[in-house]
């Protein structure tokens, strides 16, 4: 009996340092302190960051095939083309360091997927300051948390609240797993499709107070200090100049859907266009972007809570 325990304490002692790095806490790690560690990764890069350069300190956060909206210019697709358009940016490249601070995040079920937002200053040489707001999407894997998304915008100068909201956890009801990743996909690709035909029939203001909860957030655009926060104050925001039916926008997912493996949380990229021509009757440039969403079961609608 004893040489039988021996070899099966052998036996699980080698499968588990086979096992990837974290592989083997993972699942027994409960929602709010998977939420936290996701936290927890975004703030360490943070601080690795003040050691360095902005350009430096912000490229260990990305992915190889991390993705980045550029106004004007599309997306930069890729690690290094993520780099070379923060290169480009007129401040980043003279920025002596960069500063940020998570003060959001949510997690997938499986644990695998999840997004942070917060604040962000850049110091040039001279003392100027750049101001900004970030939201980044992350994956989980054997290497850790890295970014596969990200954006950021200026914010206006004033006082910030960097208190930590509570995090945006799974839902109670467990997501059915009977689906493949493309069916999971289309899912979502198909709700950022009637989010934008929905645009169409009642308006921007109306769709985006449709398809949003109160744990939306909207990063609020350069005028603002913060973000905005509930769907009604984003359709507020977003309806402002906007017709009271239809829209000026139309919009879908068509440059990659994420989703993870758990089903209840993902990202939408794609091209806003805008319905009428500018008044030279050229076509106006698409504006790129990315969006979060969440469900909380198989069973109910995808809604949008980070952009």
């Amino acid at each position: 009996m004893r040489i039988f325990l021996q070899t099966v304490i052998a036996t699980l002692v080698v499968l588990v340092s086979a096992m990837p790095k974290g592989a083997w806490a993972a699942p027994m790690a409960s929602p709010p302190q998977r939420a936290n560690a996701l936290l927890m990764a975004d703030r360490s890069f943070a601080a690795a960051a003040a050691k360095t350069d902005a350009v430096g300190g912000l490229s260990p956060l990305f992915a190889s095939d991390v993705i980045m909206p550029v106004r004007g210019k599309g997306f930069a697709r890729g690690k290094v083309a993520v780099i070379e358009a923060l290169k480009s940016h007129p401040e980043t490249p003279s920025s002596v360091r960069v500063e940020w601070t998570p003060i959001g995040v949510g997690v997938s079920a499986d644990g695998k997927q999840g997004f942070t937002y917060g604040f962000m200053t850049e110091y040039a040489k001279d003392n100027k300051q750049n101001l900004l707001k970030y939201l980044a999407y992350w994956r989980r894997d054997t290497e850790g948390w890295r970014v596969i998304a990200y954006n950021r915008g200026r914010r206006a100068p004033g006082s910030i609240d960097t208190a930590p909201r509570n995090a945006l956890l799974p839902g109670p009801i467990a997501v059915a797993k009977n689906s493949d990743r493309s069916s999971r996909s289309t899912s979502l690709a198909n709700a950022e499709r009637a989010f934008s035909d929905a645009a169409q029939r009642i308006g921007l203001s109306a769709a985006f107070a449709e398809f949003g909860s109160v744990d939306s957030m909207n990063l609020g655009g350069g005028g603002n200090i913060g973000f905005v926060f509930g769907a009604e104050a984003i359709s507020r925001l977003v309806g402002a100049g906007e017709p009271e039916h239809g829209s000026s926008v139309s919009w879908a997912a068509d440059e990659r859907v994420v989703v993870a493996d758990s089903g209840d949380l993902g990202l939408s990229v794609g091209n806003i266009h805008f319905n009428q021509r500018a008044e030279d009757g050229s076509e106006r440039q698409p504006i790129p972007f990315f969006t979060v969403w969440r469900r909380a079961s198989a069973n109910q609608p995808w809604r949008y809570v980070a952009e």
